[in-house]
């Protein structure tokens, strides 16, 4: 079995020596968060992940979840972690102060959910679900229901869901049947069929707050008529104290390939009372802000399941005795040479290595933009920053599970045919990683979302966040002598994307279905560039350090190796997506549907 290691030490390197994490603490409202806070935060979040959490990773796999007598049982030590995991005020480690929770800077807690994801996804799922109700109640509800719902959805005495799809509706939110009939005192009848609901109902707390997509009976067809209520499973009294059983009940529970801990549920509303969150009829908006949140965490699912792969697969091949090295006997007090001397090897490893650190890189700029927009004094700064969190979050979510699927896969192919036996833990990894390319918006949603939204929104605006700092570095640096080495393959991967945006900007409006063949390769080059400028920062940062003493581990030796790899060996990709995206869509559009 993997054993999991939070890689701390690049944690703190991507937040603190390349986004300056030690500076979160001149942000109004984040001024207690100096490094001796944040440091002992992640150190004990290690722990209780290595210790807690990925012990049960496989056992929660096997045994999965279950319906009994209308009851869903989560897998045998998932509720003492969870009261541990409560308990250590885990659950409300990035929520508002004011309802309870620490105010975290996103910054860090994104490191934390990418150790809670990488030692336990399945765990993982039942606070992350909760954490995005919070979010979205936070943004849009009432005083009222805010005062009602949210001090025990932060303390962890309460979890929260979000209710979307339907059976017959799940991108088109628009076909929403689900009704919401108003009463005489303000609150709502709600009846309808959820399904593929992430922890729908569970035995871990004492109650379940749903967000509930619905219609009123005057709602206008379409998107347009979709209201969002908050629908508790037990009710809650005037006292806040638990009444009756509200109308909410699991019908069933789904048998899926992967995150087998984490409940996907069937469930019911019958005339369950809920309250109405924001307007009438502006249900997708407040919804979109927990969306756009989960967006963001899925990614960091996929890195968390990259990096437990990645770390299952060198701790095998350097342990894995089979054949020799081609370049002659490397241990020759042994049978065999480890298989880490191999090519083909040390391909798999790096490229799982170069795209989780990259990824995580660009998902700590990310997350320090959020910082700032959320918390940032300067208008100007924090429009800038919530323009690049808009870019990419469909970027995050659909690039970083791509390659962290691809990363687990690798990993298994590492092992072998032993990485195909369930014993040895490597095939879970590929099927935890598989849904999240599916959920939250399937990725292909993503590549849509970012050619037809944010590229063309506000005359390119968004895209220019991106691309100016960019242009910028590649500008100062081409020629430089030591760092050029790593620019020269960036500015040819950046002008292949300039080139793709200008395409599908000349063919989007007259040929929609042209820009939209093309969407997702248009997004993996995007991604692929992005975490390219995020290794030429790293370089830069890396560069004076080497054989200095801080580099005594040689920790900042092997960020360049990495980045070499990364510049000879992944993003050369990039040529290949912008040959694909520049033939056009003819080739799939023009065939003939009979012939499928």
């Amino acid at each position: 079995m993997p054993s999991y290691q939070a890689p701390l030490r690049d944690m703190r390197f991507v937040l603190y020596e390349l986004h300056q994490g030690a500076g979160l603490s001149a942000l109004p409202g984040l001024e207690d968060f100096t490094p001796d806070i944040i440091d002992p935060v992640l150190d004990e979040a290690a722990k209780v992940c290595e210790e807690v959490l990925a012990p049960l990773n496989r056992t929660g796999d096997e045994e999965g979840c279950h319906l009994e007598n209308g009851v869903v049982r989560t897998p045998s030590g998932f509720k003492q972690a969870y009261d541990l995991f409560r308990d250590g005020g885990w659950t409300g480690l990035a929520s508002d102060p004011a309802y309870g929770g620490q105010g975290l800077p996103k910054s860090v807690n994104a490191l934390v959910e990418e150790m809670i994801c990488a030692s336990n996804l399945s765990f993982g799922m039942y606070p992350g679900l909760s954490h995005g109700a919070y979010l979205a109640l936070h943004a849009h509800g009432s005083d009222e229901l805010r005062d009602r719902f949210l001090p025990k959805i932060v303390d962890g005495t309460w979890a929260g869901t979000m209710c979307l799809t339907e059976p017959h509706c799940g991108t088109d939110l628009g076909l929403c049947r689900t009704r919401a009939v108003p009463q005489g005192d303000g609150s709502y009848r709600i009846t309808g069929t959820k399904i593929f609901i992430s922890a729908g109902d569970h035995d871990l707390t004492e109650n379940i707050i749903h967000l509930v997509l619905a219609r009123l009976p005057d709602a206008p067809k379409g998107i347009k008529g979709i209201s969002l209520f908050v629908v508790p499973k037990i009710a809650v009294r005037d006292d806040g104290s638990l009444g009756d059983p509200n109308g909410v009940t699991c019908g069933s529970i789904e048998h899926k390939m992967g995150i087998k801990g984490s409940a996907t549920c069937v469930l019911n509303f019958d005339d369950a009372v809920g309250w109405l969150v924001g307007e009438a009829h502006k249900g997708m908006r407040a919804m979109f802000t927990m969306m756009n949140t989960e967006r963001l965490a899925v990614g960091i699912q996929g890195l968390g399941l990259a990096e437990a792969s990645y770390q299952g697969a060198v701790a095998y091949a350097r342990e894995r005795l089979q054949g020799r090295s081609l370049s002659g006997v490397k241990h020759p007090d042994k049978s065999a040479d480890p298989i880490i001397v191999h090519p083909d090897i040390r391909r798999m490893l790096l490229t799982m290595r170069a795209t989780t650190e990259g990824c995580r890189a660009l998902g700590g700029w990310v997350a320090r933009s959020l910082d700032i927009q959320h918390h940032g004094e300067d208008e100007a700064a924090r429009q800038e920053a919530e323009d690049l969190v808009v870019l990419l979050t469909p970027v995050v979510k659909a690039l970083f599970t791509d390659l962290g699927f691809e990363a687990a896969n690798l990993g298994m192919q590492v092992y072998g045919g032993h990485g195909y036996i369930r014993e040895n833990g490597m095939e879970q990894y590929v099927r935890d990683a598989r849904i999240a390319q599916i959920y939250e918006g399937t990725n292909g949603i993503q590549a849509l979302d970012l050619i037809g939204r944010k590229l063309p929104a506000h005359a390119g605006r968004y895209l220019r966040r991106f691309f100016h700092p960019v242009a910028d570095l590649i500008a100062a640096k081409v020629e430089d002598e030591q760092l050029g080495a790593f620019v020269q393959p960036l500015a040819k991967a950046f002008v292949r994307l300039q080139q793709a945006t200008g395409q599908i900007a000349r063919v989007g409006l007259s040929k929609p279905e042209e820009a939209a063949a093309a969407a997702a390769d248009y997004l993996r080059l995007l991604g692929l560039v992005a975490v390219g400028y995020m290794w030429v920062r790293m370089v830069e940062v890396a560069l004076p350090k080497v054989g200095t003493d801080a580099d005594s581990d040689g920790f900042y030796r092997a960020k360049l190796g990495t980045a070499r790899f990364y510049m000879e060996r992944v993003l050369p990709q990039s040529g290949a997506l912008f040959s694909a995206i520049m033939a056009g869509g003819a080739s799939m559009m023009d065939f003939e549907e009979a012939a499928f």
